[in-house]
């Protein structure tokens, strides 16, 4: 079993990277069962939980759409920003009332392209939560549709 990269912000980033981005940030409060981004929309912004929950979720036809991941405290809300053609590629919903931190992608993208070593460092953390949510979309696929499960580890 291969032990978890850090993926909350505090954990991810070194201070310094984490102080340039904030500059960028506002703060936002979404109601329970407020629908942040659904997949296929235009992905340009998002968010750092500061309290409350968020759920990841995919759509599948004819059924409702499957909970992927719960996110809370430090965890970064949406990738697809960071990746052309910046579609959301899954959706998000506010479980609880949630506080977070907004970003503009564009103006994060524009510092990244400025700052080789702030753009190498929010890449890899974002690439770092890219690899957690895609096993954690394997694991939750695996339990809800596969004829054991079978979504741990072996």
């Amino acid at each position: 079993m291969s032990i978890p990269t850090p993926t909350r912000i505090s954990e991810a980033l070194p201070a310094d990277c984490r102080s340039r981005l904030m500059e960028l940030a506002h703060e936002v409060n979404f109601a329970e069962g407020t629908r942040l981004f659904r997949e296929g929309g235009h992905a340009d912004r998002f968010w750092i939980v500061r309290s409350g929950t968020v759920t990841l979720d995919v759509h599948v036809p004819g059924r409702r759409a499957a909970v992927i991941e719960n996110l809370g405290a430090g965890q970064l809300i949406g990738c697809s920003w960071l990746f052309r053609p910046y579609c959301w590629r899954l959706g998000a919903e506010a479980m609880t009332p949630v506080r977070a931190y907004e970003f503009d992608a564009e103006r994060v993208r524009a510092l990244m392209e400025a700052d080789a070593a702030f753009g190498s460092a929010l890449g890899h953390w974002v690439g770092q939560v890219l690899a957690n949510r895609l096993q954690a979309a394997r694991v939750r696929l695996l339990d809800l549709y596969a004829p054991y499960g079978s979504g741990s580890f072996l």
